[in-house]
């Protein structure tokens, strides 16, 4: 694959395999032997695959958790959650069309899937690769606003979900081209003999196409867009520990004082009541934009590091030309492989980090888990319990939210 899951090409690779022999007669006498060693799982290839497997599993079971949690409870259907279950299903996507696919080229070194599968199944990855980089950016940017400009920009739920059909259709628009380079190849001397060793890589008219195509794609889809989101939560983190947030007190920041407010009823002919207000719900307020911002920056900082990798190696190898001939042959291709893995482990780590920290989050997949592990021995008490539980959970969120009305969607995210 492209783009996300670039592969080297060794030219001038001189470990053993049977495209070294010269002579049809030779193939046949030494062929089985010879592609048994050379198929045979390294040692580090067989802890690749339980990895493979292990992020398989908890990728699958974790991003559908997070769009379960979400679409059960209305009380997290919110903007950045909105955008979250967006980039969940982005992971989801990625995790059972292309994983399984990556796994058998990376051990075997062959393309089993035919022509058509060489074109979508890295034009999809590409897609996902794109979607969440413009996902982050998107939910960057709206905790920007939110926190450093709440009156500039009012987001809204249809906003999201507008701005979700958006990110798509870029995607997939600006991925084309990945789709229409990508053909399967063999080498002359195994052509209609076996399908092993089979390449699914791109085929460009010239040397300065690929080049091109592949700067553009790290500039737009990691450096740019990683430089803005870093500036932005930059921002984010001066105004939430040390400046005064817009919509709060500042005693609250500096000095945590008591904080006296009043309501003044609608009806004609009320009187006007004095209420005294602790700090308690606006310290919750603070403290919940901060938890937020936190989990978000944690996932953007897994993003750059697990797509650095293949990243560093996809430009290496399209626009400079490394890797053609190599005498570290299984090096380079344990690093291509390593840094593979790191992409699908970056869609499992996005559902730990949810759950580690956001308490919403973490909540739902507890219920949800509970739910089904042990369905049969709850109780109605213990069924009203748990709703309970939830329900003073949302009381407070919205007590919490109505004490900022600039950002009371914003800030009810998580």
């Amino acid at each position: 694959m492209s783009g996300a899951t670039a592969r080297p090409d060794f030219r001038g690779s001189a470990s053993p395999s049977p495209r070294s022999n010269s002579t049809e007669s030779p193939l046949y006498a030494h062929i089985a032997d010879e592609i048994w060693e050379y198929l045979q799982p390294k040692e580090y290839e067989w802890v690749l695959i339980v990895g493979y497997i292990l992020v398989f599993f908890v990728s699958l079971v974790g991003n559908t958790l997070v769009c379960f949690a979400v679409w059960k409870n209305h009380h997290m259907r919110t903007v950045t959650n909105y955008f979250i279950v967006n980039l969940s299903f982005a992971d989801i996507l990625v995790t059972i069309i292309c994983l399984p696919a990556s796994l058998v080229v990376d051990i075997t070194e062959t393309w089993f899937f035919g022509n058509t599968l060489c074109k979508i199944v890295p034009y999809l990855q590409t897609v996902s690769v794109s979607v969440s980089v413009l996902t982050l950016s998107c939910i960057a940017q709206d905790r920007w606003y939110a926190i450093c400009h709440p009156l500039m920009f009012k987001s809204t739920a249809k906003r999201a979900r507008k701005s979700i059909v958006l990110i798509w259709a870029v995607s997939c628009v600006i991925m084309i081209p990945q789709a229409v380079v990508m053909e399967c190849s063999q080498f002359p001397e195994l052509a209609n003999k076996t399908s092993l060793f089979t390449v699914c890589d791109e085929h460009w008219g010239d040397d300065v196409y690929p080049k091109v195509y592949h700067t553009c794609f790290f500039i737009f889809t990691y450096v740019a867009p990683l430089c803005l989101m870093v500036l932005a939560y930059i921002k984010i983190c001066h105004k939430l520990w040390c400046q005064q947030i817009p919509g709060t007190s500042s005693g609250i920041q500096r000095k945590w004082k008591s904080l006296q407010c009043t309501t003044q009823p609608s009806g004609p002919g009320a009187s006007v009541k004095v209420r005294t207000c602790t700090m308690s719900a606006e310290i919750k307020q603070l403290k919940a934009r901060r938890k937020t911002a936190r989990m978000l920056m944690v996932v953007l900082l897994v993003f750059a590091l697990c797509y650095l990798p293949v990243s560093v190696l996809n430009i290496l190898k399209r626009v400079f030309g490394s890797f053609e001939y190599t005498d570290n042959r299984e090096k380079v291709y344990a690093c291509f492989t390593i840094s593979h893995w790191l992409i699908y482990a970056n869609s499992a780590a996005n559902p730990i980090i949810y759950n580690f920290l956001s308490g919403k989050f973490r909540g739902e997949f507890k219920a949800a888990v509970s739910c089904r592990c042990f369905r049969c021995s709850d109780g109605p008490g213990q069924r009203v319990r748990a709703r309970a539980s939830i329900d003073s959970r949302k009381s407070l969120s919205t007590q919490v939210i109505h004490m900022d009305s600039a950002s009371r969607v914003s800030d009810h995210a998580l």
